[in-house]
C-alpha cells in the first residue's frame, strides 16, 4: 500500500480539447495509463490536485471519470481552475453513486486518513506578478484549507497538503495560504497548475520548513509520484 500524487491530467475523452497540441503532451493519455499501470496497485491511493477533465459539466466529464475509475487504486481528487464540471459536494457524490464510480473520492473541506497521515487540501488561488488576487476568493480558499487541516488534526493525523495553485511561484509568496500551513505545522505540500515554460519558476524543495513539489502531469512525465 502506497500514497501517490499527480495533478493536471486534463482529460478530454468526450470533448474536443486535445492537449497533445502542446509540447510535451504527445500521447499523454496513453502514457498516463501505461505509467499508472506500472506504478500503482489496487491497494494504493492517488491524490489528483485539480484540472481533471475538460468537460464543461458532469455529463461531458463522464467518460473521463470512467477512465479514472478504471485505473488502479483509490483516487482522491480536488478542484482545479479548469474543472468547470465541479458542483456541490452532494451532487458530485450522487454523480459517483449513479455511475458506480466507486474508486473516486472528493477532497473538499475534509480530509482522508492514510496510515498516520491526513490527506488535506483545496484549490488555492492565484499567485502571479502584478495580478491582484480576489480577496474574497482567496480568503475562502484559505478557510477551506484550514477546515481540511483541522479535520485531520482532530484525529491526531500528520497533515500532508495538496493544492492546485502553487503557494510559491518564483519569488512570489501567497501568504494567505502559506500562513495557514505555517500555523498547522505542515511539512509537505504538493501542487500543480504550472506547465511548459512556467516549470522553471516552480519551487521544488524546502522553504520555511515546508517541502514543496510540483507534480503537474507534464512536469512528472505523466507518472504518479510516490509521497509515502
Amino acid at each position: 500500500m502506497a500514497l501517490f500524487t499527480i495533478a493536471d491530467l486534463h482529460l478530454s475523452l468526450s470533448v474536443n480539447k486535445p492537449m497533445d497540441i502542446f509540447n510535451g503532451w504527445d500521447n499523454y493519455v496513453e502514457r498516463l495509463s501505461e505509467n499508472w499501470d506500472k506504478t500503482v496497485s489496487d491497494s494504493d491511493v492517488v491524490v489528483i490536485p485539480g484540472d481533471i477533465s475538460w468537460g464543461i459539466d458532469l455529463k461531458e466529464s463522464r467518460a473521463d471519470f470512467s477512465f479514472l475509475n478504471d485505473l488502479k487504486g483509490t483516487k482522491i481528487i480536488l478542484k482545479g481552475n479548469h474543472d468547470y464540471w465541479w458542483s456541490t459536494i452532494s451532487k458530485l457524490n450522487e454523480f459517483l453513486k449513479e455511475n458506480h464510480f466507486d474508486t473516486i473520492r472528493f477532497l473538499h473541506n475534509n480530509h482522508y486518513k492514510y496510515e498516520e497521515y491526513g490527506i488535506c487540501g483545496t484549490r488555492g488561488w492565484i499567485n502571479e506578478n502584478d495580478v491582484p488576487a480576489d480577496a474574497k476568493v482567496l480568503a475562502r480558499e484559505a478557510g477551506r484549507l484550514e477546515a481540511s487541516l483541522r479535520s485531520a488534526l482532530s484525529e491526531d493525523l500528520e497533515p500532508i497538503v495538496f493544492l492546485h495553485y502553487p503557494p510559491i511561484y518564483g519569488n512570489e509568496y501567497n501568504y494567505d495560504i502559506l500562513d495557514v500551513m505555517y500555523r498547522y505545522n505542515v511539512k509537505k505540500c504538493y501542487y500543480g497548475h504550472l506547465h511548459g515554460k512556467a516549470h522553471k519558476y516552480a519551487v521544488c524543495g524546502e522553504r520555511d520548513g515546508i517541502e514543496f513539489r510540483l507534480i503537474s502531469g507534464d512536469f512528472v512525465q505523466f507518472k504518479p509520484i510516490r509521497v509515502i
